[in-house]
């Protein structure tokens, strides 16, 4: 899978970029605030038909522009397939394939899959763990449609729940009754979810220690452990018990929705015990596995994005990324960097096909 061409329309800072992409790595150069991470994220709008950065689409709208369109040519299997995401002040957002507009945006995500990494990750260890679910469902959901419709139907239902609890709570009208109705519904999407994510971690976590080794060079004991109330019982039984709870709730305290990844360096959170190399080299190990692990799940090379990883990671760390560059581990790479001078001593180092992009105020011109 190569993305051939990608075409920005008022995004972001790019009034209208267009540009050829090569099945190596393709590098966008230039100063702080120019752009470069923008093209990423736009690559990221194609294959999860949203922004890695931000929840408010309307926000990637470039100035005052009424909307905003991203379309990239993709080669997949010897076949051109052709996505576009269109934005409009006010408007539903639209995702074509082929000129043919999805009735649900779910049924792209795991067609054009990804594999992201960016400063922002730091958000992983230090952020809430709506973050840590996320990561978890982002991964699954491009190799497992069902598991994205059931957690679409999950979210659906607890919404429901809840209005449900805070109504009682309101009313002081407490019906168990009433909410059985909702378990039911609720338990088998609740056991195929916490199934699917604890199979996947026990899969992931061998990758994992393996780069972490291989990074830091040390036997440093770290672990990536899944933190679920389903580990202590069966769903419709823990709503039982904590029933008398839920009476003085208006939300729901049992569910996937409480799940979570505890990060941890020799049994400690790595957030509060590790320093920033060793918390770095965590981060970094956890991407890269989830690389390994769907390239596997899905049989073919997943895109790679590398925002700023030369600023941000030690020479170390990025000697390891580019040996597996080297070896051809990865496919098609998007690299971002303020120094094209840098950029090309490295890629010229490992001999990989690369092209360079200089982009300066939301405009890209080739130089390589």
């Amino acid at each position: 899978m190569i993305l051939q061409n990608l075409s920005v329309l008022n995004f972001k800072n790019h009034l209208e970029s267009s540009i050829d992409l090569i099945e190596g790595i393709n590098c966008f150069v230039g100063n702080n605030g120019a752009g470069k991470t923008n093209l990423l994220d736009a690559i990221h709008y194609l294959s999860l038909t949203k922004s890695y950065f931000s929840k408010q689409d309307a926000l990637n709208i470039y100035n005052d522009q009424p909307f905003m369109s991203i379309e990239g040519c993709f080669d997949k299997n010897d076949s051109k397939q052709v996505v576009q995401v269109a934005i409009k002040t006010g408007s539903k957002k639209i995702v074509k394939k082929n000129k043919k507009a999805y009735d649900k945006l779910s049924n792209h995500i795991g067609l054009f899959p990804l594999v992201m990494i960016s400063p922002t990750d730091i958000e992983l260890l230090n952020g809430g763990s709506d973050l840590r679910r996320k990561f978890m469902d982002t991964i699954i959901s491009q190799f497992d449609p069902l598991y994205l419709k059931k957690l679409i139907d999950y979210s659906r239902l607890l919404l429901q729940r809840n209005a449900l609890l805070k109504h009682m709570l309101t009313n002081r009208s407490f019906n168990e009754s009433s909410l059985e109705l909702y378990d039911e519904q609720i338990a088998p999407l609740v056991n195929y979810i916490f199934e699917k994510r604890n199979e996947f971690l026990n899969n992931l976590h061998s990758i994992f220690l393996n780069y972490y080794k291989l990074i830091s060079n040390s036997d440093e004991e770290v672990s990536v452990v899944y933190q679920s109330q389903l580990l202590e019982g069966d769903y419709l039984e823990l709503v039982k018990q904590n029933i008398h709870k839920e009476k003085l709730s208006p939300t729901s305290l049992i569910g996937i929705h409480k799940d979570d990844l505890s990060f941890q360096l020799s049994e400690y959170p790595i957030k509060k015990r590790g320093s920033q190399g060793q918390q770095k080299t965590f981060l970094l190990s956890l991407k890269l596995a989830q690389f390994d692990f769907m390239k596997s799940a899905l049989n073919f090379k997943p895109m790679l994005l590398l925002d700023d990883i030369f600023d941000k990671l030690d020479d170390n760390r990025v000697e390891h990324l580019m040996k597996l560059v080297a070896d051809k581990h990865f496919g098609q790479i998007f690299v971002t960097d303020t120094h094209q001078e840098r950029s090309s001593q490295i890629f010229d180092k490992i001999d990989v096909a690369y092209q360079l992009f200089n982009v300066n105020k939301g405009t890209v011109e080739k130089i390589k």
